[in-house]
């Protein structure tokens, strides 16, 4: 059985894919395309938040009764990452390059910083933490994350 780190890094990754979409579809210049690959990265990147909102940080905040730590950090930083993609999909919908441009790399660096924060502290914890749990989370988590758009 994977880790709840590798199957999480793994989404990761798959969202890290569905953003480069984006610039792929803006260099054309594909407005349609791009904001299609926005929709789609849009519906991954909630999909991967809701896994770990409603799945493994309650469990982890029970588990350690840690609630005020790392998942109160990472909660709020998904705040500021949907509010950096409603800015970019607001800048899409304008057909601004320019202002699209920088939100995306805001979110980009967000994203990053982010990423390693869950992938090098935060899934490491819940590994050990949960370590009992892994197959039943793993699975509760992958199915939340199944037919989404990559």
């Amino acid at each position: 059985m994977s880790t709840l780190t590798d199957l999480l890094t793994h989404d990761h990754r798959q969202c890290d894919a569905a953003f480069a979409s984006i610039e792929h579809h803006l260099r054309q210049p594909d407005w349609a395309a791009a904001d299609n690959a926005l929709a789609a990265f849009g519906r991954a990147l909630e999909s991967h938040f809701g896994a770990e909102e409603e799945i493994l940080f309650p469990r982890f905040e029970e588990a350690t009764g840690m609630t005020q730590g790392p998942t109160a950090v990472m909660r709020e930083e998904h705040r500021e990452m949907r509010a950096a993609l409603a800015r970019m999909a607001a800048a899409l919908a304008a057909h601004d390059a320019e202002e699209y441009g920088g939100e995306a790399e805001t979110l980009l660096i967000l994203m990053q910083q982010h990423n390693m924060k869950e992938e090098n502290i935060l899934y490491p914890l819940c590994d050990r933490h949960l370590h009992g749990e892994r197959e039943h989370l793993g699975l509760s988590i992958g199915h939340r994350l199944e037919g989404v758009p990559q």
